[in-house]
């Protein structure tokens, strides 16, 4: 096989056509260079440079050649400069897990603030659940994660990010849609739309510990696991649901949104999470621009958010 040496041996005589003129532009001298020739002449079994005649030039084999050699020498630099930018705290690129809650509450503002501090990090966004992340995390497949909070792993540490009040979310048209507020007890026996308990455990936990702390239990009539999903029903009208103040964003023009009247204990986090002495400096350096500042509270949308979503 032949070397990256010789190619560039080869490029240099036939961008000069000329022997001399090459071994200078390579800082040897000229029988070496001759000889480098030859053995990738012999190598690929063609001839690529005629030299007859007093005069160097590209044979038919040679002229196509020389395209290729030239993109495996400029390959071969952006491998290279990569391999070096990996080592580089502020270049890189850093592979980042997130769930889609994050996409209306964090995510924005993280590539954002990425982007500002880190200008040559390149993010690849991977969207998952909370532990398929983990999985992902102790497989060294994802870098960083945005995640629920979650039970200890041996191999993973987190810090909070944000943290949003729920809304209690019903159709337009009902009764409670005119409150100012709402107190929990208000739920009772109303049709209501619940998390998920396998899929979206923590929000269900969440929600489910609070309304059975208060002696609340309202109709069930639907499980879903994601908010997109929960609010889509309750925009026709299938019932009521409890969601994280960041999904009025989601606009659906059907669905009022309402404070709690005690929301206490009913706050949604989301953490970032990371591998436990991971050794990848980007990685490191991005998880410090992202904690260096609390992010922007939900509530500080919510000021601008109508009583009824549009």
């Amino acid at each position: 096989m032949f070397q990256l040496s010789q190619l560039r041996c080869f490029v240099a005589v036939a961008t000069e056509l000329h022997f001399g003129r090459a071994a200078a532009l390579l800082h040897m001298t000229q029988p070496p260079l001759t000889r480098q020739i030859q053995l990738l002449e012999h190598e690929v079994g063609v001839q690529l440079l005629d030299r007859s005649g007093g005069a160097v030039r590209l044979t038919p084999a040679g002229t196509i050649f020389l395209r290729e050699a030239e993109d495996i020498l400029r390959r071969s630099q952006a491998a290279t400069l990569a391999a070096r930018r990996a080592m580089q705290a502020d270049a890189g690129s850093v592979t980042l897990g997130y769930i889609a809650a994050a996409g209306l509450a964090v995510l924005p503002q993280a590539l954002a603030r990425i982007r500002e501090h880190l200008p040559d990090v390149h993010v690849v966004l991977r969207e998952m659940q909370t532990f398929d992340q983990l999985d992902a995390l102790a497989g060294d497949r994802i870098d960083l994660g945005l995640v629920r909070p979650f039970a200890p792993r041996p191999f993973a540490d987190s810090a909070p990010l944000l943290q949003e009040p729920l809304l209690l979310a019903v159709p337009a048209s009902h009764p409670l849609a005119g409150a100012e507020s709402v107190p929990l007890t208000a739920l009772q026996g109303q049709r209501f739309i619940e998390y998920c308990p396998s899929e979206t455990r923590y929000i269900y936990e969440l929600i489910a510990g609070r309304l059975r702390a208060e002696g609340v239990a309202p109709d069930t009539v639907l499980t879903v696991s994601h908010t997109h999903s929960i609010l889509s029903l309750v925009d026709a009208g299938w019932g009521a649901a409890l969601v994280p103040q960041s999904a009025t964003r989601l606009g659906f023009a059907q669905v009022a949104y309402r404070p709690l009247q005690d929301p206490a204990g009913l706050h949604a986090e989301l953490h970032l999470a990371w591998r436990r002495e991971s050794r990848h400096p980007v990685a490191t350096r991005v998880r410090g621009v992202l904690q260096q500042q609390p992010f922007g509270s939900a509530a500080d949308t919510a000021a601008h958010t109508p009583r009824t979503a549009v």
